[in-house]
């Protein structure tokens, strides 16, 4: 490409150097201007003439190199745009060899425009490639959005158990098109999850419009929420002492990510119990990044969103938002985690309690604290590694954001309590008996 446009102009520059030679020629070759003699008196008729004529030839000399530099000009402009065409064509040829051929369509372009093929249609979002799939394969994935395939509520809309092609199973957000903070939250969670890829982030395998609502397309978790576990029917049963701190290692290893690897750093903004979604092997998910912020701290144009009992103070008070405040509702759902209740109880008509308020005196008390354990966990766990949870949950909830720890402190902090067949370092002994153990 280099030496095709060398070669191109340096043809050019001889084409110019030949224009200019011919008409410096034109005029060097002119007759010689008469000169004047003593007979003839000054302004005579034969010496005006002999002016006029070397005039015209000026001027047609003039106008052979006007021509003769406009052609040249044109021909200049003309190899350039076929370059430039030629260039263009040869890149994208080599994008598309080497498995990037994006179409370079933003997100706010196609927003409103959908496939009415059958087929996955990918897309690309500001920062990465979304399936855009037809309303109609999930209209029958979803048995027409049959009540019974609902597998929760959220606060824009519900979420539906869906079969879309090749028996693959996912799960549907339903999201009214009329509300504006909804629309605003679709945007802003379709863009965000494109690019994310993490084992402990919730997966994207598309969106959809239609005239009415927007759906947002996830893997589906078949072990639904936390929430569901802790605070449903089963009370917490299901979920043992090691397996809740393998979910809440995996909560952590979702934040840093978001925190650390993302850049700019992602803060979540609604960290919650019913946002942590479970897979079959009761690995979580951090999941619904409506509200989630880009550049936090930097970023002032956000309104004061999240849930109540989640919601760091700083945030609640002044609108300071940091990493801090998802530290701060993660402390929270270690909390959850460690007593097996709701961030706010509600006491009677019109009075609540924090969970914070309630539980202070039994964390910081060692005495106190295994008294008010989860029942579905008490006298399950080593002591030692209660202590250690319940230290880490103190400090994560602190009302001073700068007195919390990192994300990423308390996720070496957990590493060393979780067994090394779920993912941490803790060595188990199998014994016959527990009284040996």
């Amino acid at each position: 490409m280099r030496q095709f446009v060398i070669t191109a102009l340096v043809l050019l520059q001889a084409y110019v150097l030949h224009q200019s030679t011919c008409v410096v020629s034109l005029t060097t070759q002119e007759s010689p201007s008469p000169q004047p003699s003593a007979f003839t008196p000054d302004f005579s008729p034969g010496l005006q003439q002999g002016e006029k004529e070397l005039h015209k030839q000026d001027s047609n000399n003039m106008r052979l190199l006007v021509i003769s530099l406009a052609a040249t000009f044109s021909l200049v402009g003309i190899i350039l745009v076929c370059s430039l065409l030629y260039w263009f064509c040869h890149r994208r040829r080599n994008l598309k060899s080497s498995g990037c051929g994006c179409s370079g369509i933003t997100f706010s372009r196609f927003l409103n425009r959908f496939s009415r093929s059958k087929t996955l249609d990918k897309r690309t979002t500001k920062q990465g490639i979304v399936s855009l799939i037809d309303y109609n394969i999930l209209e029958k994935g979803t048995s027409g959005f049959k009540e019974s395939n609902i597998l929760g509520q959220g606060g824009f809309g519900c979420v539906y158990l869906a079969t879309l092609e090749n028996n693959i199973s996912a799960a549907v957000k339903k999201l009214d098109c009329a509300n504006e903070e909804a629309a605003k939250e679709f945007k802003s969670e379709v863009e965000i999850l494109s690019k994310l890829q993490h084992p402990n982030i919730i997966s994207l395998l598309g969106y959809s419009t239609n005239d009415t609502a927007r759906f947002i397309v996830y893997e589906l978790m078949p072990n639904v929420s936390l929430e569901s576990h802790l605070h449903g029917s089963s009370r917490g049963s299901a979920i043992t002492w090691p397996m809740r701190m393998k979910i809440a290692l995996d909560v952590t290893r979702g934040l840093e990510y978001l925190h650390e690897h993302c850049h700019p750093a992602i803060i979540h903004r609604d960290l919650k119990s019913s946002n942590i979604l479970l897979d079959s092997n009761f690995n979580a998910k951090i999941s619904d990044f409506g509200l989630a912020v880009v550049d936090g701290p930097k970023n002032k144009n956000h309104k004061l969103s999240g849930t109540v009992g989640y919601v760091a103070p700083e945030y609640l008070l002044n609108g300071q938002l940091t990493e801090k405040s998802d530290v701060y509702a993660f402390g929270v759902v270690l909390l959850e985690l460690l007593l097996g209740k709701k961030p706010v109880e509600k006491l009677a008509p019109g009075e609540c309690q924090s969970i914070i308020t309630w539980a202070m005196p039994y964390l910081t008390d060692r005495t106190k604290l295994p008294s008010v354990i989860d029942p579905a966990i008490k006298d399950t766990m080593d002591l030692k590694h209660l202590y250690q949870v319940a230290a880490v949950a103190v400090l994560c909830v602190q009302p001073e954001p700068s007195y919390r720890p990192l994300i990423t402190d308390v996720l070496h902090s957990l590493i060393p309590l979780v067994p090394m067949e779920l993912g941490g370092t803790l060595k188990t002994i199998k014994c016959a008996s527990m009284d040996h153990c």
